[in-house]
């Protein structure tokens, strides 16, 4: 059911993750679909929707970070980076604390544990209201496109969700940077909005994860991920028949296989991440915008180069990821 976030649907959903039950609910990055990460039950509810692996470890939500160090081991280095990015789209590996009361679900296998405290004033106010952290992560099928608007929850896992609470487009429309601060040196395992320049401007010797580790520290490191139900191809330089293309600035030299420029495409088959060349708005629209493409009459999307730098990292990423087979 889906509900116009307010404060008397907030406090019912708060209720609906105290008894149990998952809430989808927005934050400044997606939708997340929401369990009480205390209660064992209620988190292998969200494996069960979204259809999961269960290796694949949880972000839990927390509303600020006093909640945080009930959970995990907080350094002089965490107490920085949340002093700066917190509440915000940083969500924190950190060493899990003896006894911390969290199924261990939201962790499996692991002595860590991802946290992160939301900025979006409906997620602090289901927080606050709750009264427990909420294990969320994004509301749709596992391994398809992330939600950034609450009709694809709907869409994706309607009739699995007792509730959405609803506020309109997600403002960044990305998942937040994951950092990993469990061993000796800062590393994104996750690129987001949040770059890695952003990191270094307060711990310099961060770096971005690449060795492949065995075990699945942070959710968004599955090799298949973010994926339509329609074949992605990256860095076109054309478009073929039956395609979509999402496109990135000028498509002054973009043109279709059968000939003409790609402006004869209806716009049913055509999204423009940012006109401008803005990689901030282009990763704010990259969902809303695959999620417009993926559609039966369209055979596949076809994607203009995005420079791989700052935040186009992050949405770089997600394509690929997108467009493995």
């Amino acid at each position: 059911m889906m509900k116009q976030a307010n404060p008397d649907t907030i406090a019912q959903a708060a209720n609906l993750i105290r008894q149990g039950a998952l809430v989808a609910f927005p934050t400044e990055t997606v939708y997340g679909l929401g369990a009480d990460a205390t209660n064992g039950a209620a988190v292998a509810k969200i494996f069960a929707a979204k259809g999961r692996p269960s290796f694949n470890p949880l972000i839990v939500h927390v509303s600020d970070a006093t909640q945080a160090e009930q959970l995990v081991q907080i350094d002089k280095r965490a107490r920085e980076v949340m002093a700066h990015f917190w509440p915000g789209p940083l969500t924190l590996i950190l060493p899990l604390k003896d006894g911390a009361p969290v199924s261990d679900l939201c962790h499996p296998d692991l002595d860590t544990l991802a946290v992160r405290c939301p900025q979006h004033a409906v997620a602090r106010a289901l927080l606050h209201d709750a009264g427990v952290p909420i294990a969320a992560p994004s509301a749709n099928r596992s391994g398809h496109i992330s939600p950034t608007a609450p009709q694809h929850v709907q869409k994706s896992l309607g009739e699995v969700v007792p509730m959405i609470l609803a506020d309109g487009a997600c403002e960044t429309g990305l998942e937040s940077t994951v950092l990993d601060l469990s061993g000796e040196t800062p590393e994104i395992l996750r690129a987001g909005i949040l770059t890695l320049e952003d990191i270094q401007a307060v711990l310099p010797d961060a770096k971005i994860h690449e060795a492949q580790d065995e075990k699945v520290k942070s959710p968004g490191m599955l090799l298949k991920h973010y994926a339509p139900t329609i074949p992605v191809r990256l860095n076109a330089v054309d478009v073929e028949d039956g395609e979509a293309l999402l496109a990135f600035g000028s498509t002054k030299f973009m043109s279709l296989k059968s000939g003409g420029g790609v402006d004869k495409l209806p716009e049913e088959r055509l999204r423009n991440l940012s006109e401008t060349g803005d990689l901030y708005e282009a990763a704010s629209n990259l969902f809303a915008y695959m999620h417009a493409l993926d559609t039966p009459e369209n055979k596949g999307i076809a994607v203009m180069n995005i420079p791989n730098i700052g935040v186009g990292i992050a949405i770089n990423d997600r394509l690929k990821r997108a467009a493995e087979n």
